[in-house]
């Protein structure tokens, strides 16, 4: 990798950091579909007036319906997931278990290209399994069914993360990175509007709110999804996915500055052994 291609994914790192901080924030006042909707709408609507200052074309009508189904997969779902499980828990736990989403993307290319993870990869599989046990489970946080169902949903959304980065690579091949980028937020505005209307807010957001939706938007999703196109272009899927080693460090950073969310032991145990497991995952298997 490149100085340039690490300080681009340094740079999305601190971007998908920071979009937690973001969600939580402004998902509980405006709910978890709305803020998405707007999240996605704004951003796609940033792009595609960027693209036609800049006069670059981008296919939406050729490619729409790969646009709609990366959007669904790698945006709408996952984003509102992640604005569900935030309703009740921190911005750092939910980084945190984001972070397993190389796990998921090791068992989507093994069930999707049979690609069988070797033995590095099955023990970082366990690993993580245990990583999020610790994370979880040795916790100040009363287990109750809420708080397990929402990390679920955190879960739910790493594992829409691995199954659209999969696709993204498939269907990227000849599109730009602002096509791309373009392309899924707006695909995911489109898949969303029916239920965001139906969620709407029935009130004016705070300022904090709206601050929280526009850098969720412009800085978390249009720039930052420019830099994540353009590193699966140049480095691939695979190293892309690990900037899921320095998200929830971020993830956790702007956390506990902003909302002065606490650390505990297991948070830091947790995040540790996370991270073993991505690096065993993203292990590269000895040839001969």
């Amino acid at each position: 990798m490149s100085r340039k291609d690490f300080a681009t994914l340094l740079l999305l790192a601190f971007a998908w950091g920071a979009s937690f901080l973001f969600m939580r924030i402004a998902s509980p006042e405006l709910g978890p579909v709305f803020t998405t909707e707007l999240r996605v709408t704004i951003a796609g609507a940033a792009l595609l007036l960027y693209a036609l200052l800049t006069r670059r074309r981008l296919g939406l009508l050729k490619h729409w319906r790969s646009f709609l189904l990366l959007g669904a997969v790698n945006a709408a779902l996952p984003f509102t997931l992640i604005c569900m499980a935030e309703l009740h828990l921190s911005a750092s736990l939910a980084a945190i278990l984001n972070a397993t989403t190389p796990m998921f993307a090791a068992l989507a290319a093994w069930g999707t290209r049979k690609e069988k993870p070797g033995a590095a990869k099955s023990a970082g599989l366990i690993i993580g399994l245990v990583g999020v046990g610790v994370l979880v489970g040795w916790s100040p946080l009363p287990l109750t069914g809420t708080v397990l169902l929402s990390v679920g949903y955190s879960l739910g959304a790493a594992l829409c993360y691995a199954f659209g980065g999969l696709y993204a690579s498939r269907v990227g091949s000849g599109l730009t990175p602002l096509a791309l980028a373009a392309g899924q937020q707006l695909g995911a505005s489109v898949v969303l509007l029916p239920l965001a209307v139906i969620f709407a807010p029935d009130h004016l957001p705070s300022s904090a709110a709206v601050y929280s939706v526009l850098g969720l938007s412009l800085i978390c999703t249009s720039v930052a999804y420019l830099l994540y196109f353009r590193l699966i272009a140049n480095i691939g899927p695979v190293k892309t996915v690990s900037v899921t080693f320095l998200v929830p460090v971020f993830g956790l950073l702007w956390g506990v500055i902003f909302l002065q969310e606490q650390v505990y032991a297991n948070t830091i145990a947790g995040l540790v052994i996370i991270l073993l497991s991505v690096m065993l995952v993203n292990r590269r298997a000895r040839k001969g």
